[in-house]
């Protein structure tokens, strides 16, 4: 979707204290330990940006992204995430069923397959609360300090 030239943006976190405590494993990764099932506390950077302010003067009300929060813990707090493709999705389903996980099946694992599932959520939730004035610009997601990815929808250049 193409939106007007932004004119603010503001950015809500949700830092590595917020407990979204998830594990995963990016099992093509056989060169290294990321293979293996690990977790991180995961933090959550969004930009939202828009052209025109509300009638209060705010880009977004920060207050109304409590469903994004609770989005966020459904899908990332205590939780097990695990790719559509991975070869022991039918072992995680069974640890699922058994009460053992909370699983989540994504299309990818990883922190930019993170940020654009966010993105995509988040997109949605926002155009419908705003009536489109307000979009998702970029979400940020972070393991830990040392690594971040980012995601932002393509927009072709002028």
């Amino acid at each position: 979707m193409s939106h007007p030239p932004a004119q603010w943006r503001v950015v809500k976190t949700y830092g590595h204290d917020e407990g979204l405590s998830c594990a995963f494993r990016q099992w093509q990764a056989q060169h290294s330990d990321c293979r293996l099932l690990h977790g991180y506390a995961l933090a959550f950077r969004f930009t939202f940006a828009c052209a025109t302010l509300d009638d209060r003067r705010w880009c977004i009300d920060f207050g109304g992204l409590k469903p994004l929060r609770a989005w966020l813990h459904e899908m990332f707090d205590h939780t097990m995430l695990a790719a559509s493709d991975d070869p022991e999705l039918a072992t995680w389903q069974r640890l699922h069923d058994a009460g053992l996980v909370r699983l989540r099946v994504l299309d990818a694992i990883g922190c930019e397959a993170f940020a654009a599932e966010a993105h995509r959520w988040s997109s949605g939730f926002v155009a419908r609360e705003t009536a489109g004035r307000v979009w998702t610009e970029q979400v940020e997601v972070s393991e830990h300090p040392g690594n971040t990815a980012s995601f932002r929808p393509h927009s072709p250049r002028p």
